[in-house]
């Protein structure tokens, strides 16, 4: 079966997200964007814990489907049918190797009874309730040993493992390799995720990460940002063999990667957000890393960090890697197409009605040929699909917290439609 997965994503629970950030939202969203699966995050909170066992239904293959009362309408004529994989992320912040840590790690577990024995465990050392993604004192290799001590059915994977300030490999609390920071529990750890600043041909310049496997997921606060990364897979729908699928790289049935543009991601480059300094890795170099501005050291990104491990060239492509495919989402095709802000009432408008007509925002994006688009699609909404199915795009990098600028269409092209109208 064919599906696509976000496992990495928050609830209303956690800080800085939405307040419609619960399982039945996430599910409307789900399959507007053309997301099977997705992971509950945030399974630490006790109050969100309840609401899962309130609302969700164990279907005995360690997934879950949302209860009948539960289900509704998800505005492009369909009932949703999503379903559920319990995860969740925890945050770790302590000493290790005379530096401070702070390390994000992803849980993936199978069954509400070991997710209550892990809250159990976990509550003797932090408060679970502070934050959808607790904050733990102890290293991250004592929550990889707490974890498969419980049970070694739990998936183990650190997050967005390249960000500056919470990642196994971040230039500012990380480490230089997997081993470095999680020592004897490294057995555990066969997986990372990228994260939105990295893609999979940055990793694969770093032959240490041969044998891991890449997944991407969306790290979604509010539910229109779900499946803005995400991962495709032909496998039975079941923990299981989704867990080994990963772990394994079977690429008849881990099929591919959805990314980010890197470039977009808010730590791609370094820089300064307050002095308005971004530098390539190159120019931090000259520079020393230090700010020309105010003097004090940049915030080093993901481009820069990676050139520091890498032992390959660009492009290297090592045998048994998962493909991969880049997008941007299309509320930000048509808001540049329309040259209005993406929360605008009208952008809003023409992404239901395109859902409706074509099923999915992932159809539209890479499915459906563009001779099919064209019989619905206004032509400079087509054309901006286009564009960004052959990376036809200009990017100014993203840094220190700063988004990337993605740009479709030219000055020129914004101010034609301004005067003229999308249509």
């Amino acid at each position: 079966m064919k599906f696509i997965a976000d496992f990495h994503v928050h609830s209303k629970y956690s800080r800085a997200t939405s307040k419609d950030m619960d399982v039945e939202n996430m599910a409307r969203w789900a399959n507007l964007k053309g997301v099977s699966l997705l992971g509950t995050g945030d399974w630490t909170h006790p109050f969100y814990f309840t609401e899962l066992k309130q609302k969700l239904q164990p279907l005995g293959n360690g997934l879950f489907t949302l209860k009948k009362e539960y289900k509704k309408s998800v505005g492009n004529g369909q009932t949703s049918e999503i379903y559920f994989m319990l995860t969740t992320e925890v945050s770790n912040m302590f000493q290790q190797g005379g530096g401070s840590r702070r390390i994000h790690t992803m849980i993936f577990a199978p069954s509400f009874e070991i997710v209550e024995k892990i809250n159990e465990e976990l509550r003797q050392f932090g408060k679970l309730g502070s934050d959808g993604r607790p904050i733990f004192g102890f290293p991250a290799k004592e929550l990889v040993e707490i974890i498969t001590d419980i049970s070694d059915e739990c998936f183990i994977v650190p997050a967005h493992a390249w960000t500056p300030w919470f990642s196994v490999f971040g230039a500012n609390s990380g480490f230089d390799s997997i081993e470095e920071c999680y020592e004897e529990q490294t057995r555990h750890i066969s997986c990372i995720e990228t994260g939105l600043s990295s893609d999979p041909k940055m990793n694969w310049r770093w032959s240490k990460l041969d044998k891991i496997a890449l997944i991407s997921n969306s790290d979604a606060h509010s539910p229109n940002r779900i499946g803005r990364e995400a991962n495709v897979f032909d496998c039975e729908m079941s923990f299981k063999e989704i867990v080994k699928a990963i772990k394994t790289k079977d690429k008849s049935k881990f099929l591919s990667t959805i990314e980010f543009f890197p470039e977009e991601g808010k730590y791609h480059y370094d820089g300064h957000r307050s002095c308005n300094i971004l530098f390539s890795p190159a120019e931090s170099r000259k520079n020393k890393s230090i700010c020309p501005v105010c003097g004090r050291k940049l915030t080093i990104g993901v481009m820069n960090r990676v050139e520091c491990l890498a032992d390959r060239p660009d492009g290297f492509v090592p045998p048994g890697a998962i493909p991969y495919k880049n997008m941007i989402p299309l509320i930000e095709i048509i808001a540049e197409a329309l040259n209005l802000g993406t929360e605008t009432k009208g952008v809003e408008n023409e992404y239901m009605r395109l859902v409706a007509t074509y099923g999915s925002e992932f159809r539209i994006l890479f499915d459906i040929p563009l001779e099919d688009l064209e019989k619905h699609v206004p032509p400079k909404i087509l054309e901006g699909i286009k564009r960004v199915r052959e990376g036809d795009l200009k990017i100014i990098p993203g840094y220190d917290g700063v988004y990337g600028k993605i740009q479709i269409f030219a000055e020129k092209e914004k101010a034609e439609t301004k005067q003229l109208g999308l249509f």
